[in-house]
This record gives structure tokens, sequence and C-alpha cells, in this order.
């Protein structure tokens, strides 16, 4: 099971992208592999030398107890140092955002891509468009005429 936060690649200039993994409570593995998960408004912050993830909605899990966890708690994602001070130095020399691009899983750990990014503009967003309506309609008239 993949959770992808689409709007990443409609809303921001992808640089770079890092593989981490993230630390989760009892019941939001589960919620997570049942797909209710949710990337849409969530962002990466590194804080006193550790990297949370806020915004991200995980559902809580359907057969679980009182005991169940905070949908949108912060959550902290696992890096070596260096990968951080890596992060850090992109993000304050070049107006760099973090993102998590999406959860997945890898031999039964969750892991989340967190990517380096820019914001797009107004004008990008619908040059952007143009180019897909564009290729869209080549690719009717191709298979039209071939």
């Amino acid at each position: 099971m993949t959770i992808e936060n689409r709007k990443a690649w409609h809303d921001f200039h992808i640089e770079d992208s890092v593989t981490c993994g993230i630390v989760l409570s009892g019941t939001e593995i589960k919620s997570i592999r049942s797909g209710r998960a949710q990337l849409k408004d969530s962002f990466v912050k590194i804080e006193k030398g550790e990297v949370w993830l806020y915004n991200c909605h995980i559902s809580p899990y359907q057969f679980g107890n009182r005991f169940n966890h905070n949908p949108l708690q912060r959550r902290k994602l696992l890096l070596h140092k260096k990968e951080i001070l890596k992060l850090y130095g992109k993000i304050k020399e070049k107006n760099f955002v973090l993102i998590p691009l999406k959860i997945f899983f890898s031999r039964n750990w969750a892991k989340v891509e967190v990517a380096l990014a820019k914001g797009k503009k107004v004008y990008d967003k619908r040059e952007a468009i143009k180019k897909k309506e564009l290729q869209r309609d080549i690719k009717a008239v191709k298979s039209k005429y071939i």
C-alpha cells in the first residue's frame, strides 16, 4: 500500500528526494496498511537536529479502542545526522522546503519519501497545464491517424 501526495507535484518543483523511516505508535501502522492516511497538507521541519512530519492525517484505527492515536500528531522521521545536516544546509542556503511525497512499505517497515522542493508560481502551474493538454492532443491525433 502506497499513500501519495499528488498535490506536491502540482504545487512544487521537486529537486531531490530522500527516503527515511518514520516513528509510529501502535495503531497508526494498521491504519496506514489499510490506506487510511493523507499527505495533502503535510510538511517536514528540522527542529533541534531532528526531523518532524507535521499535518499528516492518519485516521484512527477502525477496530481500535480508547487507546487510539491522535490523527494529526507530529511524527519523527529517522535520518542519519549527515543527511539531516545536508538537508538543513540546502533549506537555509537556497530557500527550499521539505515535503513528503509518499508513504510506502519496504520489508514491512513504513518509509516516507521526503523531497527538497521550491514552490511553483501561478504562471508555472498554467504552463504545466498547457503542456499536459498539448501532449494529450498530440496523443489523440496520433492514435486517430496511426
